[in-house]
């Protein structure tokens, strides 16, 4: 429904630009504040100003805007197969994604960046106008998230659109020292390929160690959005605290209806199955990263499968439920799930994000 499609997108360039001139103050391609939606997942509320004028640098925010950056261009190349104006579009947002993977390493020539070379993980930075800075060190979704802004451009899918190709190649010739930062020329077989990540190689190799690890954020019943390690290791900061939990908050913030510092949320979890697969496509087979897709995706589905005892981990300790030959195949698609137990918290109606399990199920058990 191409209709459908441009119309979608008008919107979201609408959205588009209030990220870039409300939630970049610096005009730095690197974002600050802006509710994503991950309600308590660090240890400020990131919708408030801060006090002193402090600005909080996002690694997730900055990541999700390469993302959305990467989208956009994605459906302007689809409109520009039936209209060549959206091929400008399509190089407008190339070329704003480049220019935020370029931020996220360099900074503006500042004294630091969001990636840490020394733990291999993304975090928020805490700015102060007099140019100090805090780095809040909590292992989170925070960090995952740039993993989300990944794509694979091959030439023969672009011989539709040879004014993007043109304005591409010309850019990469151009701008080398800054398009390295998030984009590389490569062969998957014999075919040409332009890769955009944001995350390289060594850092994707950093960030899977702990992706991989029980102790961080592997699940039994897929991906933690708080590192496992926070559960004895808590980050503190003033007088607040993060520390891994992995159902209901201890304190209720936001309301007390979400926790993102530690339960298993199916949107994150299903983009990051997604990314991997990219990743997977662009480093080749011997890689593995389809393997650890998959493993994912089968933890995932594990939440609402029986186990030996014929017992599902989304019904947790509720016998009704668990026992009761009425109600025990009525699945409910809560809102997000325990770290460690895989059972079922909050809204329990969630179809709009909890359902992408019936596409792990359609994608992997076909």
């Amino acid at each position: 429904d191409r209709a459908f499609l441009e119309r979608c997108f008008h919107k979201l360039l609408i959205n588009f630009a209030w990220w870039v001139n409300k939630v970049d103050s610096a005009g730095n391609n690197v974002f600050e504040g802006g509710f994503l939606g991950l309600d308590n997942i660090t240890v400020v509320d990131r919708s408030e100003k801060l006090p002193g004028g402090a600005v909080l640098e996002q690694s997730d925010g900055t990541g999700w805007m390469g993302f959305f950056c990467l989208y956009m261009m994605r459906i302007a190349l689809e409109l520009a197969k039936e209209n060549a104006t959206y091929e400008g579009l399509a190089t407008k947002f190339f070329q704003h994604y480049i220019y935020i993977g370029a931020a996220m390493k360099k900074m503006g020539g500042r004294e630091y960046q969001l990636w840490d070379d020394n733990d291999g993980f993304f975090y928020d930075i805490l700015r102060y106008p007099n140019g100090e800075f805090h780095k809040f060190r909590v292992r989170s979704l925070v960090g995952l998230i740039p993993l989300f802004a990944v794509h694979l451009l091959y030439d023969d899918e672009l011989k539709s659109t040879p004014q993007f190709l043109r304005d591409l190649e010309w850019f990469a010739g151009n701008r080398a020292g800054l398009v390295s930062n998030a984009c590389y020329s490569a062969t998957i077989g014999s075919a040409p390929v332009h890769i955009l990540s944001i995350v390289d190689r060594q850092q994707l190799a950093r960030i899977l160690e702990r992706l991989k690890s029980p102790d961080e954020f592997l699940s039994e019943y897929g991906i933690r959005s708080l590192s496992n390690y926070h559960r004895d290791n808590p980050f503190d900061f003033g007088h607040s605290r993060v520390r891994y939990e992995p159902a209901e908050e201890e304190i209720k913030l936001k309301g007390g209806n979400s926790n993102w510092r530690g339960p298993i949320w199916f949107p994150t979890s299903y983009l990051l199955i997604e990314s991997l697969l990219k990743f997977q496509e662009a480093q080749g087979d011997d890689c593995g990263l389809n393997v650890l897709a998959r493993d994912i995706a089968e933890r995932l589905i594990h939440i609402f499968k029986r186990d030996s005892s014929g017992r599902r981990p989304v019904f947790g300790g509720a016998e009704k439920f668990q026992n009761d030959p009425h109600w025990r195949n009525c699945l409910l698609f809560y809102e997000h799930f325990h770290g460690d137990n895989g059972a079922g918290i909050g809204a329990s109606h969630q179809t709009g994000w909890t359902a992408l399990v019936a596409n792990l199920i359609d994608e992997w058990r076909r």
